[in-house]
C-alpha cells in the first residue's frame, strides 16, 4: 500500500466514511444494522476492486515493460471496476449520509 497512491485515497475515504457514520449515528439518529451492512459492503467492494486492479498492474509489469494492447485493455477494465465500485460507494454514502447531515445542519426535518 505504501507505493499505491489510490490506496491512500481509498484509506482516507474509508476513515472519513466511518468517522462520519459514527458521528451521525450518535449525534443525529442511529443507523440500522442494514445501513451499517450497506456501508461496510460498499467499502469492502472498493477495496476488493482496488486490490485486484493493483494485482493486475503488477502482473502486467512482470510480464513485460513494453506497451501491449491486450494488457492495456485488461488494465483499463480493472481500473473501470474500481471506478464503478467507488461510484456505487458514493451513492450508498449519499443515501445514508445526506438525510442525516440535513437534519444535523437544519436543512431537513428530523426523521423519527
Amino acid at each position: 500500500m505504501r507505493s499505491q497512491h489510490n490506496a491512500w485515497l481509498h484509506a482516507a475515504a474509508t476513515v472519513a466514511a466511518i468517522v462520519l457514520a459514527l458521528l451521525l449515528h450518535f449525534r443525529v439518529r442511529p443507523f440500522t444494522a442494514g445501513e451499517w451492512c450497506g456501508l461496510a459492503v460498499s467499502i469492502v467492494a472498493v477495496w476488493v476492486a482496488e486490490t485486484f486492479n493493483t494485482g493486475l498492474e503488477v502482473l502486467a509489469e512482470a510480464i513485460t515493460h513494453e506497451r501491449h494492447p491486450t494488457l492495456k485493455i485488461a488494465k483499463d477494465v480493472a481500473a473501470a471496476a474500481v471506478l464503478l465500485a467507488s461510484g456505487g460507494a458514493v451513492v450508498v454514502g449519499a443515501i445514508l449520509f445526506v438525510p442525516r447531515l440535513g437534519e444535523l445542519l437544519g436543512w431537513m426535518p428530523p426523521v423519527r
